[in-house]
């Protein structure tokens, strides 16, 4: 069987200044190695349609979403958010957002996709913070409800830093559960209440945390019953990352994924994925870790008989 769906834009990276603190290379480096480890392919690579201004707006104020297009974010706006707004920024912020929206409508046909970029969980409605321009997890949730796509989506944002952005844009949407779980010592120091926040203290590696992570996700899933779940499989809690502080492996990532694509896979629950956050300087490094988790779910593809999405929003 061949490797999931795979959303991929070339797009996703674009020029910074030398020396930028965010790894943007990392989206190009990580397309390079899934086609050499043939996990990517025209057989299953989907290019996505840039985000739409009036999709932006179901999760972003409209003021920020021109802003941004236009090219004329403040300086304060752009100290916030960590990047200059270039046209190529701008551009790649729609395509990494259209990118998830792809991914959720694929895993929804296929059971599961992947986006070979997203996560930018550190967006707020009113403006973008943290390398995120505008928040592809709560646009795409927002998206596919008003089209009647899904009725409850279950947000899984396991990135070692709080989805501060999600927790926040969603606050008062009751059909979408956020949950974090992430560094309690990490940025942001202000941080937002999402459905459910388990802090982890610095240094815990890999059995607490998939301790924890197995009792979570059943009792979760059933709960929580979502027609879709948003996984965000941010790589900075490698013990590694120069911005984590949690102490987890590249095996202890591996064991992470296959545990929430298996038990949504055994829940009949849709899982779409996003990569996250991940920071180190060489490039080669962190694309190997971001390309374990399309190493897990192909593995899973080729080991199991594909997951039949229920419909989730049945006629009647």
């Amino acid at each position: 069987m061949h490797p999931p769906p795979i959303v991929h834009h070339p797009a996703y990276s674009v020029p910074l200044p030398e020396g930028h603190r965010f790894p943007m290379g990392k989206f190009a480096a990580l397309a390079r190695l899934l086609e050499a480890r043939g996990l990517l392919d025209d057989r299953n690579r989907h290019r996505p349609e840039p985000a739409d201004p009036a999709i932006l707006a179901l999760a972003h104020d409209r003021a920020w979403v021109d802003a941004v297009l236009a090219g004329r974010v403040e300086p304060a706006a752009e100290g916030r958010l960590g990047l200059p707004v270039t046209s190529a920024v701008a551009a790649r912020a729609r395509a990494a957002t259209g990118g998830t929206l792809a991914a959720a409508r694929l895993a929804l046909e296929e059971g599961i996709a992947l986006n070979a970029a997203g996560g930018s969980h550190h967006a707020f409605r009113e403006g973008g913070a943290g390398f995120c321009v505008f928040n592809d997890l709560a646009v795409t949730s927002l998206a596919l409800l008003a089209e009647g796509r899904v009725r409850r989506i279950t947000i899984l944002d396991l990135d070692v830093h709080q989805g501060d952005g999600t927790a926040s844009i969603l606050a008062r949407e009751p059909r979408v559960t956020t949950v974090s779980l992430h560094c309690r010592c990490n940025w942001p120091a202000r941080k937002q209440q999402s459905s459910l926040d388990l802090a982890l203290d610095p240094g815990t590696g890999d059995r607490p945390y998939l301790e924890l992570l197995d009792g979570l996700l059943p009792g979760l899933l059933r709960r929580t019953a979502p027609d879709l779940v948003l996984y965000d499989a941010g790589v900075d809690p490698h013990r590694d990352d120069r911005l984590g502080r949690l102490a987890l492996t590249d095996a202890g990532l591996a064991e992470r994924d296959r545990l929430v694509l298996e038990r949504c896979r055994e829940a009949g629950v849709p899982v779409a994925c996003v990569i996250g956050g991940g920071y180190a300087p060489d490039l080669a490094t962190l694309a190997a870790r971001h390309a374990i988790l399309f190493e897990v779910a192909a593995d899973l593809s080729r080991r199991r008989r594909p997951l039949r999405p229920r419909r989730s929003c049945p006629d009647s």
